[in-house]
């Protein structure tokens, strides 16, 4: 009975150990407070809300795209955040720029992979100042079932080796394998405000695990 038990204790000790450094894996980008670790136009375009980073403005238009980039480029990751998009008028468009970097010209755009988010392009992987097209989108029927306009939604991405995964509230949105061998697969992960529309972009609980 005694080795049963002992047998038992390790298993039980090693079902802790996995989850605590599958926890440990998962980190933070965004402290709630202070845009560490994040650059971008903090002065006029971005702000932090009661732990929310913010992009935009509902009562004036926001002149062009603009990107709060992170400061550390990743390749392979699993990032989890939540996003809500509200806006009056123009075209209200957000997403999540990764294996991205920013243009010298202009200074405010990025160049690369897109998590799209905003009507008629839910949820769909956007190839942002490069092909400029959607390379896949989910069905536009069903995923109106899945998403919360106006409210908070959880967004995934999973980028392993050239194989791209979206998922929005736990369901699969895309599952896209890139068959450019020339298009980068590491760089920055970037928040967008799309311009052209009176609209704010909200992002919080943003969380990284690489993989």
């Amino acid at each position: 009975m005694k080795s049963i038990s002992h047998c038992l204790l390790f298993i039980s000790l090693l079902t802790i150990s996995c989850q605590n450094q599958t926890t440990e894996s998962s980190v933070s980008l965004f402290d709630g407070e202070t845009f560490n670790g994040w650059e971008g136009d903090t002065l006029n375009t971005w702000r932090i809300e009661d732990g929310v980073i913010i992009g935009g403005n509902l009562n004036e238009t926001v002149p062009h795209n603009d990107f709060l980039c992170s400061t550390t480029l990743y390749d392979n990751f699993h990032l989890k955040l939540k996003i809500k998009l509200t806006g009056t008028e123009g075209f209200v468009n957000s997403g999540i720029q990764f294996r991205s970097e920013r243009l010298k010209e202009p200074a405010y755009e990025m160049i690369g992979y897109q998590a799209d988010w905003g009507e008629n392009y839910w949820a769909g992987l956007y190839d942002e100042s490069r092909r400029n097209v959607t390379l896949i989108a989910p069905d536009s029927t069903e995923v109106l079932t899945w998403i919360k306009p106006n409210d908070w939604n959880d967004y995934e991405i999973k980028a392993e080796g050239k194989r791209i995964r979206l998922y929005i509230n736990g369901h699969q949105s895309v599952d896209y394998t890139e068959e450019d061998d020339s298009i980068p697969q590491s760089g920055l992960i970037g928040l967008q405000i799309h311009g052209g529309a009176k609209a704010e972009a909200a992002f919080k609980a943003i969380f990284i695990t690489k993989l």
